[in-house]
């Protein structure tokens, strides 16, 4: 059980969290169901990445290196 968890910890909380948002979501609107699966999709997309080590969705370090270069600051 645990090996499970340690391999695909961040789908299945991905997943979890996915779904518990669709759940408020259909709440609140039957028609928006659309939206709730982008939702879950987007919650095991983000999950998937944490549990195969791929880094931040977001390279900071490369966009800071492009603005400060593009950019210097005063002078």
């Amino acid at each position: 059980m645990w090996r499970v968890w340690e391999t695909y910890g961040g789908r299945i909380s991905g997943i979890l969290t996915g779904l518990f948002f669709f759940f408020i979501y259909v709440w609140i609107g039957f028609w928006d169901m659309l939206f709730c699966a982008l939702l879950v999709g987007l919650a095991f997309w983000i999950g998937k990445q944490k549990d195969e080590k791929r880094g931040p969705l977001f390279p900071w370090e490369r966009l800071t290196e492009w603005v400060t270069e593009r950019w210097p600051g005063p002078r």
